[in-house]
Order: C-alpha cells, then structure tokens, then sequence
C-alpha cells in the first residue's frame, strides 16, 4: 500500500477513545480504526524502512496488570526502529497530533554513567551542549519523564547542568502538532525530516554512550 497520507479521522478517533475507553467502543470502532488509523500508518511506516530500517508498529492493547489504570486501549498509535538499548526512531499520533522522537528510553547503569561523566565535565561537555543547542533549533528539546526528582549519587543538586544527570532516558522529542500536510504525500518528507534530525541525536548517543545490548 503506497502512503497516501494520513487520515484526518486518526486524530477525531483517539479525542473519542479519551471519552469512551472501554470494550463496546473500541469493539464497534475497529473498523475505522483498521481503515484510518492503523492502515497508513502501516504504510507510513514501509516508506521509512529505506532509510531508517525495520519499523515496528505497537499493538493498540495496554498492559493494566501492575497499573492504577486500567483504560485497555492506548490513548496514541505508535512506531519505532531498532531495539536492545541502542537509540531508536520513535512517532505517535494520537489526540494532539504528531510526536517524533528517539534515542535510548532504556539506559542501562553503564550507558547513564557514561552519559554523566560528559554532562559534569566541562572539558567533555562541548559536544554534547552543541548537539542539544543543534536539535534545539530543529524544535526538539530532552525527555525528562522519569527523570530523578534529586541529584543522582555523587554529584551535587546544584550543579550547572543537574537537569541532564538527572536524565534516565537518553531521548529527544518534538511535538508536531496537528498540520494540514499530514493529511497527504507531503506527511512523508515532513516526518523523515523529523527522523532525520533525531538521528542526530542517536548518533551522538552511538560515538559517545554506546550501545548495549539488553542481557536475557
């Protein structure tokens, strides 16, 4: 199926799911979500696959079993390349539109300590705050979800740059919104573009934290 577009339903359907996240509902709208959600954004995701490799589109079911909530459905359709604690190419689309984002969301110790040692030296520091100021003026800015609410070991709660080693996930986001050229061909060279400057940032991450593999 060649992209098309998204469709402008995508973002009405998930207003909805917020408002009637339950079974009946998502029952009776699965075919619209078969057709207008998930449809191009499968084929979305097969014009990416060139550039950026294999993409994996997430299952709408949410896992309640050790959650407060207990919403079965997510509230957003998403996509992501790669795996096993290497960065990653990440979009969402849901309710408030287009969400492109990347890097590692699962850090492990050694990739997070290889990661402070750079934020707290200033001799190591440059690239890193030339990396971030370049995604900043792209639009993308750090994903401080998790983060530590305090300093983490060794490192003081005043330091100039706390709010990076504070960081668990090594990610960077931009919020796209809801736009017109979603809704045709154009969606695609927007969005690469997008992916295109989170892989700044992953190969940043790649140089200077590595990548490590999750052990099983």
């Amino acid at each position: 199926m060649e992209f098309a577009g998204l469709h402008p339903d995508a973002v009405e359907f998930y207003r909805e799911l917020r408002e009637h996240n339950d079974k009946a509902w998502w029952t009776a709208n699965k075919p619209r979500y078969d057709e207008r959600v998930r449809g191009p954004f499968e084929a979305l995701a097969e014009a990416l696959g060139p550039e950026f490799g294999a993409v994996k589109i997430f299952r709408p079911y949410r896992d309640v079993r050790f959650s407060a909530d207990k919403s079965p459905y997510k509230d957003h359709i998403g996509m992501v390349t790669g795996g096993n604690r290497g960065a990653v190419h990440y979009l969402q689309l849901g309710a408030d539109g287009l969400l492109a984002a990347g890097g590692v969301y699962d850090a492990s110790p050694a990739q997070l300590a290889r990661f402070r040692e750079i934020a707290d030296d200033v001799r190591l520091f440059g690239d890193l705050e030339a990396t971030l100021d370049e995604l900043a003026d792209l639009g993308f800015d750090v994903i401080e979800t998790d983060a530590l609410t305090t300093a983490p070991r060794g490192f003081r709660v005043d330091h100039p740059r706390i709010h990076l080693l504070r960081l668990k996930r090594l990610a960077v986001q931009r919020r796209l919104g809801v736009e017109e050229w979603m809704w045709g061909p154009a969606a695609l060279d927007r969005i690469r573009e997008a992916w295109r400057a989170v892989s700044i940032w992953c190969d940043w991450v790649a140089e200077n934290v590595g990548s490590e593999p999750a052990t099983r």
